[in-house]
C-alpha cells in the first residue's frame, strides 16, 4: 500500500469521518451538542478500555521484550519538551511559561490518536504488539513533569517540592485512569478480561466515534483561535508531528519493533496531549495561555495527525523496517 492509498484508507475510517462531521457541524454553527456529562463518561470509558487491553497484553509479555521500549518511551517523552521549549523560546519568541506549557503538551501523548492509529493498522491488516499501550501509559507523565519544571520561574522553582510536581502530573484523571486500568489488566489477565469483554471491547469502536464527534465539535468551535495564535504556532503545530513522528518511527525500528509497533511508537511521539496535559498545566502553570497550548494540540496537530500524520508515520516505518 503506497502513501496515497494509506491516506485514503485513513480518511474513510468511521472514526475520522465522525471527527470531520463534528468539525463541520461546529463551523456551520449547527446546534449539535454532546452533553458535558456524556463527554466525561465517554472519556472515562475509553481510557479504562485502553488501559485494560494494554494490561492484559502486558500480563503475558516477557519483561525482556518490554524493558528497552519502555525505557525509550520514557526518555523520548522527557526529551521532546526540552528541545520544543528551546525552539519555542529562542526561535519562535514565546514566553518561558508558554513555551514550557506547549512543550509539555507535545512531549505528552494523545491516547485517542493512538487508538486512531491502532484502528488504521487494523483496517489495512498490519499487526502490532498489544503491549504497545504500555508505551502510551509511560509517556504521559515525564513530559508533564519536565514542562512544569521548565515553566516555573527561577525563584518559585527553588521553593517547589518535587513531590508537588509529581502529584500534579500523576494524579490527573486521565493518567490515573490509564495507569490504574493498566494495572487491573495486568492483575486480571485474559480470564478477567473475558468477564468484561462485552462491555469494554465490543462497543469500543462505536464509543470512540461518539467521542471523536465531540472532539470535532470542540476543534471546530476553536478554529477562530487560529487568528490569535499566529503563524509561528501554526508552523510548529504542523512541523512538530512530522519531525517527532519520524524520530519515533526510527527509534521504534531501531529497538526491534515490527512495522506496526514502530508505527504506533512514531504516532505517540507525533501526538500532542489535549486531556492529561491541559489539566495538569492549568493547575501548575496558571499563567500559561490555554489559547496557545490547546489550540496547537487540539485544533492543529490532532486533525493533522488524523488526516496525514498516521499514514505518514506508517510509510516511514514500512520503509525503514523493510
Amino acid at each position: 500500500m503506497d502513501w496515497i492509498e494509506a491516506l485514503q484508507a485513513n480518511a474513510t475510517s468511521p472514526a475520522v469521518l465522525f471527527f470531520a462531521l463534528g468539525f463541520a457541524a461546529a463551523v456551520l454553527r449547527s446546534d449539535l451538542k454532546i452533553p458535558d456529562a456524556l463527554y466525561v463518561t465517554l472519556t472515562i470509558y475509553l481510557l479504562c478500555a485502553i488501559g485494560l487491553k494494554g494490561g492484559v497484553a502486558l500480563s503475558s509479555a516477557p519483561f525482556a521484550r518490554l524493558w528497552l521500549p519502555l525505557l525509550a518511551a520514557i526518555a523520548l517523552g522527557a526529551a521532546i519538551p526540552l528541545w520544543s521549549y528551546a525552539l519555542l523560546r529562542r526561535a519562535l519568541g514565546f514566553s518561558q511559561v508558554d513555551a514550557a506549557a506547549i512543550g509539555a503538551h507535545y512531549g505528552s501523548v494523545s491516547a485517542f490518536t493512538f487508538v486512531a492509529a491502532s484502528n488504521y493498522l487494523q483496517s489495512i491488516d498490519v499487526p502490532f504488539p498489544g503491549e504497545s499501550v504500555a508505551l502510551l501509559a509511560v509517556m504521559e507523565s515525564p513530559a508533564i513533569l519536565v514542562g512544569i519544571w521548565l515553566g516555573r520561574p527561577g525563584a518559585d522553582a527553588g521553593r517547589t517540592r518535587v513531590g508537588e510536581i509529581v502529584r500534579e502530573a500523576l494524579l490527573g484523571r486521565s493518567v490515573l485512569l490509564l495507569l490504574g486500568s493498566l494495572l487491573i489488566g495486568v492483575l486480571a489477565g485474559k480470564r478477567g478480561m473475558a468477564q468484561v469483554e462485552g462491555f469494554f471491547v465490543v462497543p469500543f469502536q462505536g464509543v470512540l466515534c461518539l467521542f471523536l464527534l465531540e472532539l470535532g465539535l470542540v476543534a471546530g468551535r476553536r478554529c477562530g483561535d487560529l487568528r490569535h495564535v499566529g503563524p509561528r504556532l501554526l508552523l510548529f503545530g504542523l512541523a512538530a508531528p512530522l519531525a517527532h513522528g519520524a524520530l519515533g518511527a526510527w527509534i521504534g525500528t531501531s529497538i526491534g519493533f515490527d512495522v506496526g509497533g514502530a508505527t504506533l511508537f512514531g504516532v505517540l511521539a507525533a501526538s500532542a496531549s489535549y486531556i492529561a496535559a491541559p489539566a495538569a498545566i492549568r493547575q501548575a502553570l496558571p499563567d500559561a495561555s490555554p489559547t496557545l497550548y490547546l489550540t496547537a494540540a487540539l485544533v492543529v496537530t490532532f486533525p493533522f495527525n488524523l488526516a496525514v500524520g498516521i499514514p505518514y508515520v506508517y510509510a516511514l516505518a514500512r520503509a525503514w523496517g523493510a
